[in-house]
C-alpha cells in the first residue's frame, strides 16, 4: 500500500478526541508510532498552533511521513527512535520555544499496512519473502534468529503467550525437527511447517493457520509487549493537566495492557475504611470512552484491517501528587 492508499484506523474518532486539548497555541502532540503519519496529517490540519513530536522505529515510515508533512515542516519533529524512549525524546526536543507542555498523546499500535503490504519486510505469511519481521530495520534480531535459535520450550512459549496459540508445543517440535534439516529462512517454509503441525481438522477453519505464530514472532522480534509496558506509563506521566491520550490496539495483549494502566490511572486509590476520599489517592485521569470503541461496519468495509482495532482514550485531570 502507498502512502496515497494508506487510511489511518478511525481517524475522525482520533481527531475529535485530541483536537479539544490541542487547540492552545504550542500545544505538543507526541504520535508514539506515527507510521505513515495519516492521523499526524489530520491532527496538524484540525489544529493550527499544534506542534507534532513523530516518533517511529520505521526509517521507511520516517521518510515517507516527511514527505507528507513537508507543508508543516515548522510544526514538525520527526524521530527515528522506538517509543518507549519518549522521556529522553521530550527532553531533547526544542520545538516550540520553551518547556514541552504535551497536551496529546497517541499510540497506533502493532504492524502498520505499508510494513504489511513490502513483501520484503517479511511480516505476511501469504507472500514468500525472508523471515525478517523488523520493525526497525537497524535492530539486529530477525524472526530466523528465533525460529533457528531459540530453544524448544522458549519458542512453544512465546507462540502460546503471545500468539495465543494452542498447538504452541507441536508447532515449536516441527520447527526444531525441519531446521535440523535446514535453517528456516523464509516465510513460505515457515508458513508450511506451521500448517503441516495443526491437525487437519482446525486447519479447515479460522484463517491462515500460521497468522498466530506470525504474530507471536513479530511481537517478540520487536518486543512490543514490553516495549507498550514501559512507554505508555512514561509518557502518561508527561502528559499536563487538560492533555489526552488516545491508543488504538489490535489484539487482546495489547488492549489489555492499555486497559489495565488507564483503569489504574482512574481509580481513587483512597484506603478502604477512610471516611473521605484522600486527596493524594484523588484519580487524576478520567475515562473519556466506555470500554474499548470499535470501527463501524462502513469503515470495516472500506478498510477491512480495521476490524480488530479497540481505542481507549483518557484526559489527565489533576497533577501528580
Amino acid at each position: 500500500m502507498d502512502r496515497a492508499q494508506h487510511v489511518p484506523v478511525l481517524a475522525g474518532r482520533v481527531t475529535a478526541l485530541l483536537s479539544p486539548a490541542l487547540a492552545a497555541e504550542g500545544a505538543v502532540l507526541v504520535d508514539a508510532t506515527l507510521g505513515r503519519a495519516g492521523h499526524a496529517l489530520a491532527l496538524l490540519q484540525a489544529c493550527p498552533g499544534m506542534f507534532l513530536v513523530g516518533i517511529d522505529a520505521d526509517v521507511a515510515a520516517i521518510q515517507a511521513a516527511s514527505e507528507l508533512l513537508a507543508p508543516y515542516a515548522a510544526r514538525v519533529t520527526l524521530v527515528h527512535a522506538r517509543y518507549d524512549e519518549i522521556s529522553a525524546i521530550l527532553a531533547a526536543v526544542r520545538r516550540p520555544p520553551g518547556p514541552v507542555q504535551v497536551m496529546g498523546l497517541l499510540f497506533d499500535l502493532g504492524v502498520s499496512s505499508p510494513q504489511l503490504d513490502d513483501p520484503g519486510r517479511g511480516f505476511a505469511y501469504a507472500q514468500d519473502a525472508p523471515l525478517d519481521m523488523r520493525m526497525d530495520q537497524t535492530a539486529e534480531r530477525t524472526a530466523a534468529d528465533i525460529v533457528n535459535g531459540y530453544p524448544p520450550a522458549e519458542l512453544a512459549r512465546i507462540l502460546h503467550e503471545y500468539g495465543e496459540e494452542r498447538f504452541a508445543r507441536r508447532i515449536a517440535e516441527a520447527v526444531v525437527r525441519e531446521r535440523a534439516r535446514a535453517p528456516i529462512t523464509s516465510t513460505q517454509r515457515l508458513s508450511t511447517i506451521v500448517k503441516d503441525a495443526i491437525p487437519a481438522a482446525t486447519r479447515r477453519t479460522g484463517g491462515n493457520p500460521a497468522k498466530r505464530t506470525f504474530q507471536a514472532l513479530r511481537i517478540e522480534v520487536n518486543d512490543e509487549l514490553g516495549t507498550l509496558r514501559r512507554a505508555l506509563p512514561a509518557a502518561l506521566d508527561r502528559l499536563a493537566v487538560g492533555g489526552r491520550v488516545v491508543v488504538l490496539a489490535y489484539h487482546s495483549l495489547e488492549d489489555r495492557i492499555v486497559k489495565r494502566e488507564l483503569v489504574r490511572r482512574t481509580a481513587d486509590q483512597t484506603p478502604p475504611g477512610l471516611p473521605v476520599p484522600a486527596d493524594a489517592a484523588a484519580p487524576r485521569f478520567r475515562l473519556l470512552t466506555r470500554g474499548a470503541e470499535r470501527p463501524d461496519s462502513e469503515e470495516v468495509t472500506s478498510n477491512p484491517r480495521a476490524a480488530s482495532a479497540r481505542l481507549r482514550a483518557a484526559e489527565r485531570i489533576r497533577q501528580a501528587a
